[in-house]
């Protein structure tokens, strides 16, 4: 098989297993008082459903560079793919809130592991010239996936039941396991090492104590001592496990790919970008539905045309990304973040909807300028050899950043209804303020982005595209990988 025709093969197979995985952030929210319902579940506990999934996710992550190393990238993406479909079929089969909790936790070991993995594999097939392709491959399935979760998760419940949430990832890991399974190739590091279990340790304790007080915080405020002292055990973990992965010989995630300054510094963005992204996508179906009394199947519909803005502008910004660098575009995308944003101040009880469709459809086109830049600026300079465990640290950037855009969003919401003597459902008229507070906390975002980009070196960026392409890159298609077993 030719290697032009190889590459394509791991971007669909990868991209049908991201969707899937980025499907779940989003797909579930709209179902949430189905579930309280059905089950018979407060709104405390109910709200793990979603909470356990990115808990999960996050801690998950760290360990996929490493056995994608270790294993193979095949082996690792097809068993991430396995449990991630597994999960879903035990979610559609939950019979009381803890089961479907536990399902969903599952969920996230697969999804953890399959989107780094993944991406090794799409790195290591494309060179780095092409990598801006390979950018506006990842970039699709990225942002329509959230997009797409709350319409088809609204038509779902709205139509058929909450177990089709679940149901509806059966067939697309069933298709991906078989493409998976007869044509990738097996790709092992010589020398993968040892898993780093104080490591794996400290980063899963650590994101997962953090990620839980984010949550909370959500529900209790930022100043509340509980929050506090879960999140400063949380830094202090992560913070301990950064000092230990620096002074370990084969640490689970090499601390030491940050002195790369391009990579470095994408990540560094990818916080308050993927936070500006996520938090508006959440409170946005809130305004819909609670106070302009959108059906969650509308509500969904309103947010779509998001997605098709990333799709028009994926392609385009790939082909500019080699000749101007990601600078420029990431500059662009992020102004067009901040102006979407910031429009939502302007929305009231009366807008027309297609105003709002409109400013989603151009947010869209914003961030179809971020993502592909991003993803191919982030691992360009990366050697070959460390693709795997950049992938890890890269992949969790989002989870992270989404949660604390996340609660920090639904804290400033929280905080100004109680200011304005408003509750979400019930004095719409009263709460539309509290709203715009919290539009306007999060255009704090897309700034802290913007300043971000100017750390991004286009100079190296573009240096490293115009160099040949290593020699594992280029290899022909009669040569085999470093490990051809399947």
């Amino acid at each position: 098989m030719k290697r032009l025709e190889y590459k394509w093969i791991v971007a669909v197979t990868f991209a049908f297993g991201m969707f899937m995985t980025l499907l779940d952030t989003t797909v579930v929210n709209v179902a949430i008082p189905t579930f309280a319902i059905d089950f018979k579940a407060d709104t405390t506990t109910v709200q793990w459903v979603i909470t356990a999934y990115l808990l999960s996710l996050a801690v998950f992550i760290p360990v996929s560079g490493w056995a994608g190393d270790r294993f193979g990238t095949k082996r690792a993406f097809m068993f991430a793919l396995t449990v991630f479909t597994l999960g879903s079929l035990l979610c559609a089969l939950a019979w009381n809130i803890n089961a479907l909790i536990a399902a969903r936790v599952l969920q996230g070991v697969g999804g953890g592991m399959l989107t780094p993995v993944g991406t090794a594999m799409m790195f290591r097939a494309f060179a780095p010239s092409e990598r801006a392709q390979a950018g506006a491959v990842i970039s699709i399935p990225a942002a329509v996936a959230p997009a797409t979760g709350p319409v088809l998760g609204g038509y779902l419940v709205e139509y058929q039941s909450w177990h089709w949430i679940f149901l509806a990832n059966i067939p697309i890991g069933i298709i991906a396991l078989i493409v998976a399974g007869l044509f990738l190739r097996e790709e092992k590091q010589a020398a993968p090492g040892r898993l780093d279990v104080p490591g794996f340790l400290l980063s899963a304790s650590g994101l997962a104590i953090l990620l839980y007080a984010l949550a909370e915080a959500g529900r209790r405020h930022l100043d509340d001592p509980r929050v506090v002292v879960l999140s400063l055990v949380g830094i202090a973990l992560l913070t301990l496990f950064a000092v230990v992965e620096v002074r370990t010989k084969e640490p689970l995630i090499d601390m030491r790919l940050f002195r790369d300054k391009l990579f470095r510094a994408v990540n560094i963005m990818w916080l308050p970008g993927q936070a500006a992204f996520i938090g508006v996508l959440f409170l946005l179906p809130l305004l819909l539905q609670a106070e302009m009394g959108l059906t969650p199947l509308e509500s969904g519909l309103t947010t779509f045309p998001m997605a098709i803005g990333v799709g028009l502008m994926a392609q385009p910004s790939g082909r500019i990304y080699r000749f101007v660098g990601p600078r420029p575009l990431l500059a662009v995308g992020m102004t067009g973040m901040l102006l979407t944003t910031a429009s939502f101040l302007l929305v009231d009880l009366e807008t027309n909807l297609w105003w709002i469709r409109l400013i989603m459809f151009a947010r869209g086109c914003s961030f179809g300028f971020i993502m592909v830049p991003a993803q191919a600026a982030a691992y360009v300079t990366i050697q070959p050899k460390d693709t795997g465990r950049a992938t890890a640290i890269g992949s969790a950037v989002p989870p992270v950043a989404a949660s604390f855009g996340v609660a920090l969003i639904a804290t400033v919401l929280s905080d100004r209804l109680t200011h304005h003597g408003a509750a979400i459902i019930g004095t719409p008229t009263r709460a539309l303020p509290a709203f715009h507070d919290a539009f306007l906390a999060a255009c704090i975002f897309p700034v802290l982005a913007f300043v971000a980009v100017f750390f991004v070196s286009n100079k190296a960026a573009l240096a490293a595209i115009r160099r040949p392409s290593p020699s594992f890159s280029a290899l022909p298609a009669s040569d085999p990988p470093v490990d051809s077993s399947s």
